[in-house]
């Protein structure tokens, strides 16, 4: 049975007392529950958020959202990559509901959780390349992943070669955000000394 974004609207529905935190997609026609991420995956993503956020925001580009906004995508996917961004001129107004535009980036990030029982961390980037592939597919112009283990950020557009930056390199995105720079190095957790330094 293929399910349908009305069966998820019913178990979150179902769910909103739980105490747990789940996120659910709908893809393919199955649901997919996934738990928290871990807590680098998680900074990463905020970090990523708030650094695309403080060159969007104040020029009024569009929005930046996080990794719960859910997005309908023209194959009836329900999905919420972990940092997404859509331009002011495809979303002039926000809804109450789960957007039905398509995001111009999409970010996933690899996550230590996110390892399935008995599959190795190749198996879990194959996934992420491949549901980056099918974004590009639906129409997102960048998808971007992150792996927090191996210090890289790939770039991917569609139709092309994937570019891999690594920790000393600087991404830009000159087709969605003109001037915008990501220092890849600012993306990962400090480390604090002891003495609080």
């Amino acid at each position: 049975m293929s399910l349908t974004i009305e069966h998820l609207t019913n178990l979150q529905s179902k769910l909103q007392n739980d105490s747990n935190d789940y996120q659910i997609e709908l893809r393919e026609g199955n649901l997919i529950v996934m738990g928290p991420s871990d807590i680098v995956s998680s900074y990463i993503g905020a970090q990523l958020s708030r650094l695309l956020g403080n060159w969007v925001t104040p020029r009024r580009l569009g929005l930046v959202f996080d990794s719960s906004g859910g997005f309908i995508l023209p194959n009836a996917d329900l999905t919420a990559p972990d940092v997404s961004y859509v331009s002011r001129s495809r979303m002039p107004r926000t809804v109450r509901y789960f957007s039905e535009v398509v995001p111009d980036l999409v970010v996933e990030i690899k996550s230590q959780s996110e390892k399935p029982f008995g599959h190795s961390f190749a198996y879990r980037i194959t996934k992420l390349q491949e549901k980056l592939q099918m974004f590009l597919g639906q129409g997102v112009k960048v998808g971007i992943l992150i792996d927090p283990d191996e210090l890289t950020v790939t770039l991917y557009r569609h139709h092309q070669t994937p570019i891999v930056f690594t920790d000393n390199e600087t991404l830009t995105l000159p087709e969605l955000l003109p001037g915008w720079e990501l220092q890849i190095s600012d993306l990962w957790p400090p480390v604090f000394e002891e003495n609080g330094d």
